[in-house]
C-alpha cells in the first residue's frame, strides 16, 4: 500500500501514558509550544486519546487506564524513555519548563556531538532531552571525543 501512514505522521510516533493527560497537554503547549490536534474525553473525565504536534512531528497520548494495563511514569515509580527533543533554543526551553514545574535532570551544556543540550523531567514523570543543534561533527570526532571521555 502506498499510502501506509496518514499524511503528516512519521512512521515512529511516541504514545505516552500519563496522571493527568489535560494538564500535561497544557504544559507541552505552554513550554514546547505544542499544538492539540485531538482529544477523545471518556465520561469519567479522562483523556481517551489525544495528539498534539511539536515542530514536525506527532505526539499521542492518553491518560492511565490501570485497568487495562496502562500506567504513567508516576504510578511505575519512573520511565525508562526519554524523549529527545530540538528546539531553537534550548536554555530558554528548559527555563519555561522549570517554571512550569518541570525539574533539571541534566544541566545544559555544549556536548562533543555537536549540541546544546540538557535535561528535564516533566511534572507527569516523563524525562525530556531539550537540544540545540549548534555544529556539525564528523562521526570520527565524536568517537575520539567520546573515546577522551572514557579515559
Amino acid at each position: 500500500m502506498e499510502n501506509y501512514k496518514p499524511d503528516g505522521y512519521h512512521t515512529a510516533i511516541p504514545y505516552l501514558i500519563i496522571n493527568g493527560a489535560a494538564k500535561a497537554i497544557e504544559f507541552y503547549k505552554d513550554v514546547f509550544g505544542a499544538t492539540e490536534m485531538l482529544r477523545f474525553p471518556q465520561p469519567d473525565g479522562r483523556i481517551g486519546h489525544a495528539e498534539i504536534t511539536i515542530g514536525d512531528s506527532v505526539i499521542m497520548l492518553a491518560d492511565e487506564f490501570p485497568e487495562m494495563g496502562y500506567r504513567s511514569p508516576v504510578s511505575l515509580g519512573g520511565s525508562p524513555v526519554n524523549i529527545c527533543l530540538y528546539v531553537p533554543n534550548t536554555d530558554k526551553t528548559v527555563a519555561a519548563a522549570v517554571k512550569a514545574g518541570a525539574t533539571i535532570t541534566q544541566q545544559i551544556e555544549d556536548k562533543f556531538y555537536g549540541d546544546r543540550a540538557g535535561a528535564i523531567k516533566d511534572p507527569f514523570g516523563f524525562t525530556w532531552n531539550i537540544m540545540t543543534h549548534i555544529r556539525d561533527v564528523s562521526t570520527d570526532e565524536m568517537m575520539k571525543a567520546a573515546s577522551a571521555m572514557d579515559g
